[in-house]
């Protein structure tokens, strides 16, 4: 065979894993851009997204939080109440 054949055929080789490597990196970048797609979803949506669930950990930690107010201030009223009943008898 000649030199240049030779040449020629490991060229050919080379440009074919430098294609497959290609595309193999294609794939991949695909499925980076679907699984993207679907974190954003997961983040964004505004029905059972991370933001709403946030909004409504918010939402119940205001409402607790006031009623644990309402529960601490009406057991001291109740516990001053009861003191001072006892004082005055």
């Amino acid at each position: 065979m000649n030199e240049n054949t030779e040449v020629l055929i490991d060229l050919k080789g080379s440009l074919e894993r430098v294609l497959s490597s290609i595309e193999t990196v294609k794939d991949k970048q695909d499925e980076m851009a679907t699984d993207i797609a679907k974190i954003k979803e997961a983040v964004y949506n505004p029905d059972e997204g991370i933001y709403a669930r946030l909004r409504e950990l918010e939402q119940w930690k205001g409402s607790s939080t006031r009623l644990i107010w309402i529960v601490a201030t009406a057991t001291i009223g109740m516990l001053a109440a009861y003191i001072f009943r006892g004082v005055l008898q």
